[in-house]
């Protein structure tokens, strides 16, 4: 037979064994109390250990992706904002769900309720987002705002640092959430990364700053970079590009014309239209180009 372990601070009391000396019984009792000290305290200390890593790891998720990264050169000298206009973003129940309409999914839908198919295209803003917040110009803390007007009138802020989902699917089940429930907060924070706001966006725009708008037509052409290049460095540079598959925007607080969507124009401060690409673009490469020729002047790697 196996003989059992001793079950610590146990002391086995033999048969016939009688405890004559009361000195005896008392220094065994003082052992027995010393045993349970000793291992209170060991308690404790585990305990501790268990708060302090608990303390590490909640450090350690401040540095997890969503969390903004300052850039040395970060918030220093002029920057850029985009506005992004006309947006189809807009969300109804088909069946018993509410889903963000766009034209694969929904052409029986939007034709039943007599809608153009064409016009719904969620993509445009999608992609147009991710060449915003995936550039060198965003990484380098120069991107100051985004803005989103959806074709409803609805405007709503993108934080810079927010981690946009890579899928389309993912997009429309975030914008469905903003939409109805007018924010979106960081995982397990309180920060809103993405929330409704108030029109005009006029007035969420720095004084300081030349707002560009769009245009369709144009006969001269110019290259972009030479046009950032001529802007005042202390001045913001505020571009207007518009979201939607065809049509206009409203570019009645802009002072310059610059176009997204099927093309890409420029108009002067004297009014003269010119073009920077003589083939149709779309407004995620139109952004692209921006963010590259400002890349440049501000010497961003």
């Amino acid at each position: 037979m196996v003989r059992p372990y001793r079950v610590k601070g146990f002391k086995r009391k033999k048969i016939g064994e009688e405890v004559y000396d009361k000195e005896d019984k008392e220094e065994e009792e003082a052992e027995e109390k010393e045993e349970e000290e000793d291992d209170k305290e060991d308690t404790t200390a585990v305990e501790g250990e268990d708060e302090e890593d608990e303390r590490r790891a909640g450090e350690a998720a401040d540095e997890l992706p969503g969390i903004p990264i300052v850039a040395s050169n970060a918030n220093s000298g002029a920057g850029v904002i985009f506005v992004l206009e006309r947006a189809s973003l807009e969300v109804a129940k088909v069946g018993k769900t509410y889903q963000l309409l766009n034209s694969d999914d929904h052409v029986n839908f939007l034709l039943k309720h007599g809608k153009k198919p064409a016009d719904y295209r969620p993509d445009i803003a999608f992609q147009a987002i991710l060449s915003i917040l995936d550039s060198r110009l965003n990484k380098a803390g120069r991107l100051r705002a985004l803005y989103v007007k959806t074709e409803k009138g609805v405007l709503f802020e993108i934080k810079p640092y927010a981690r946009m989902p890579r899928t389309f699917k993912r997009f429309s089940g975030l914008i469905l959430q903003l939409l109805q429930k007018l924010s979106v907060n960081a995982s397990g924070k309180r920060e809103k990364l993405l929330r409704v706001i108030k029109n005009p966006v006029t007035r969420y725009l720095p004084l300081n700053s030349r707002k560009i708008g769009l245009s369709h037509s144009a006969e001269r052409m110019v290259r972009i970079h030479d046009y950032v290049n001529a802007a005042n460095n202390d001045v913001n540079l505020v571009f207007v590009v518009g979201a939607m598959a065809h049509g206009k925007i409203n570019t009645d607080y802009t002072d310059d014309f610059i176009s997204g969507g099927f093309s890409f124009f420029l108009l002067s401060a004297s009014g003269s239209p010119f073009s920077v690409s003589g083939y149709p673009l779309s407004a995620a490469y139109c952004l692209g180009m921006i963010c590259n020729a400002l890349e440049q002047k501000w010497n961003i790697l």
